[in-house]
């Protein structure tokens, strides 16, 4: 077996791991046979995983940039909070974009893309989708255990609540899109589903979509991205794009041949692709930009 395959079978292994089975002890054990050891399954799992530590592409003390955390209704009484970021030099009103986390909450990588849209023109907030539940742990196996006893009607609900409560901000153009990675990604096409004319655009990154069936209640125009090797999330793209047609809704598919799934997540040594997500980068911000704008 080559290195490529040995990466490949690993981030396959991963992948399972991280949205199936959510079991460390058997995963690890499994790692370990492939990659022929401990050691050596604990440095190759070190290169997949999203790392704490790497550095941000837009420094959180930008000077360009107001930052901060805040606070805002959710949809059943409750608080919501998360972070945002908006230009400094603000001229008039602007679009808003939601950045939806990965099913491991919110961390620095999606802090780090709030702050590249506010860069792009954008007043940004990403939802902590946990607050209910006492907000993103800082372990992930944790967070991703959390996430997966959410109640997903309330935190749809959640999320029609925040666009509403965005559309009304001083600041705002009135016009709300939203954006999304992985478990992000899933929930910016229910959003599109339950929000209808609410939303005035989404950009889903490799998100398992919804049922077809649910098509029909779509109303804002859809940028779907998906990773050419993500077998999982790709089964059931071409379906939702379909009936995302039959019902005529504006959808653009873009499918990046050789990548991985979260191969816009440059916290990820092993997944991250520099070409793929630049493109996909700058056609979200093209596409949101014509919608919001």
């Amino acid at each position: 077996m080559d290195e490529t395959e040995l990466r490949a079978r690993a981030i396959a292994l991963y992948d399972r791991f991280t949205h199936v089975t959510h079991d460390r002890r058997a995963f690890m054990g499994e790692m370990a046979k492939l990659a022929g050891s401990a050691a050596a399954a604990n440095a190759l799992v070190a290169s997949i995983a999203a790392s704490p530590a790497a550095a941000a592409m837009v420094d959180p003390a930008d000077k360009r940039l107001v930052t901060g955390n805040i606070a805002w209704p959710g949809s059943g009484g409750h608080r919501l909070s998360g972070y945002f970021a908006r230009p400094r030099a603000v001229r008039g009103k602007l679009p808003t974009v939601i950045v939806v986390h990965e099913n491991r909450g919110l961390n620095g990588y999606i802090q780090d893309v709030t702050r590249r849209l506010a860069l792009a023109g954008f007043l940004a907030l990403a939802p902590d989708f946990l607050s209910p539940a006492g907000g993103t742990p800082a372990n992930e196996d944790q967070a991703r255990e959390m996430i997966g006893k959410l109640d997903l009607p309330a935190t749809v609900a959640d999320g029609v609540a925040t666009i509403a409560w965005l559309k009304t901000r001083p600041r705002s153009n009135g016009k709300v899109g939203v954006i999304g990675f992985c478990w992000g990604g899933a929930l910016v096409d229910r959003l599109a589903v339950a929000a209808g004319a609410g939303l005035d655009a989404g950009v889903s990154f490799y998100g398992p979509p919804p049922p077809p069936a649910e098509a029909a209640k779509v109303k804002a125009p859809l940028l779907l991205h998906y990773a050419g090797t993500d077998e999982r999330v790709n089964a059931g793209a071409a379906a939702w794009v379909e009936a995302l047609k039959a019902a005529r809704v504006p959808v653009t598919r873009h499918d990046y041949p050789g990548t991985q799934h979260a191969f816009h997540n440059d916290t990820s040594a092993a997944r991250y692709n520099a070409e793929a997500a630049k493109l996909a980068w700058d056609r979200s911000i093209a596409f949101l930009k014509e919608h919001l704008s």
